[in-house]
């Protein structure tokens, strides 16, 4: 049975800069409604905001109270990747699956929708109101259960501890090793692999257990099950066991490391665990060593950027810095022009806090300011050591600025951020 579907190509007269495109794909990423996205865009009301991104974007608008949905591509539609980004699969037409999305900016949404079908979506918006009631009318009130989501999350028993991980006798490390939990903590590092997260944030609210991941450099929540609050304190004891941290300590902040192989791939992801009102709340940082290439010609810098830095760090002295938020590619840029000039002839050395990736041929030197290693101590060690380049992970004081800048004018060239 194929779907009938009701659309409405839409032309507004609002001309939107890039800039307010922007703040309204991080409204909708931070779990902002189209009433917010309407106030960004200088637009009356949510319906106009949804007819300006529509038309801004080439898209066309799905009236879901007119559409009948094809029940066999539905049936044969993965449940969890419905609640997951809050599409709806309406039916196919000319080879393509026809998808109702309610955020046009989540382009992974759609990627990793037609990696599971394997063809080819085409994407309608859809008002978010409309959208939930078709989701409740086909699957039922209510987001889906934990034990869907656990039956359903056999793609993450692909997930595999590198290190050896030790358990207690206490109930909290009885707790973490449950199958329900390794489940569920496995799922949530194996899509966040997937989804090209550069972090994880685990947070306990008031309402419950909030998960976001950081994709492109914009947080944006992931939907759970309400049942998986009651998992908060097993989820957190899970992580702090793999990244070898106290369970029973619960008072100070703690920070740890995870080496794991997830689908083949090595992946290091760095934890820190806070406590916070709600209990304790985790960040994790993401180091794909495997998806990450340390090449400038990969990077994607417009030509005449590309150019002028490749220019720069070729220079024989001087400073180069690169700024920019978290998740923006800061260390992936700079490791690259460490790859691009490194040679027989040329010394480089770096000192970071932690080195997340380790590069052949380079010296690298892990800051230590328990014990009095800082930036600022190892940058005057590393100058008696003959280097042709430096780079500096942060500079975060002002010794360390002094002291880079002075490196820069004595002959060696230096890399920041």
């Amino acid at each position: 049975m194929s779907a009938t579907l009701i659309v409405q190509s839409v032309t507004s007269t609002v001309v939107v800069s890039s800039s307010s495109l922007q703040r309204a794909r991080q409204v909708l990423a931070q779990g902002g409604t189209w009433d917010h996205v309407a106030d960004e865009l200088g637009v009356s009301s949510s319906d106009e905001a949804l007819a300006t991104v529509a038309s801004t974007l080439g898209l066309q608008i799905a009236d879901l109270s007119q559409c009948e949905v094809d029940i066999e591509v539905l049936r044969d539609f993965p449940a969890k990747l419905i609640h997951r980004y809050s599409v709806f699969p309406l039916g196919q037409a000319d080879d393509c699956l026809i998808l109702a999305t309610s955020n046009p900016f989540n382009i992974h949404a759609v990627d990793a929708v037609s990696a599971a079908v394997g063809q080819r979506v085409t994407p309608l918006l859809a008002p978010p109101d409309e959208l939930d009631k078709l989701i409740k009318s086909h699957l039922g009130v209510g987001a889906e259960t934990i034990d869907d989501l656990i039956a359903q999350s056999s793609d993450s028993d692909g997930v595999e501890i590198m290190d050896d991980v030790t358990f207690d006798d206490s109930e909290a490390s009885e707790m973490a090793q449950e199958a329900s939990v390794v489940r569920l903590v496995n799922e949530i590092l194996s899509e966040a692999v997937q989804s090209r997260a550069s972090d994880i944030h685990i947070e306990a609210q008031e309402s419950g257990i909030k998960i976001r991941y950081r994709i492109d450099g914009v947080l944006q929540r992931q939907q759970t099950p309400p049942e998986m609050n009651r998992f908060h304190a097993a989820i957190v004891s899970r992580l702090k066991i793999m990244s070898k941290m106290n369970i029973a300590e619960k008072r100070v902040p703690q920070d740890g490391r995870i080496k794991l192989r997830v689908v083949g791939r090595e992946i290091d992801i760095r934890v820190s665990v806070i406590p916070m009102l709600h209990g304790e709340g985790i960040v994790m940082r993401v180091l794909d060593k495997d998806r990450i290439r340390f090449s400038l010609q990969d990077i994607g810098m417009p030509t005449d950027v590309y150019d002028n830095f490749n220019r720069l760090i070729r220079l024989p002295h001087g400073i180069v810095l690169v700024t920019g938020p978290t998740g923006s590619g800061k260390t992936t840029t700079l490791y690259s022009a460490l790859n691009a000039i490194k040679s027989e002839d040329t010394k480089i050395i770096t000192t970071e806090d932690p080195i997340e990736y380790q590069l052949e041929g380079i010296n690298q030197i892990q800051v230590h300011a328990k014990v009095g290693l800082t930036f600022a101590a190892s940058l005057r060690s590393i100058l008696r050591h003959d280097p042709d380049v430096v780079l500096v992970g942060e500079i975060r004081d002002l010794e360390t600025a002094e002291n880079a800048t002075q490196a820069s004018l004595t002959g060696h060239l230096v890399f920041s951020t």
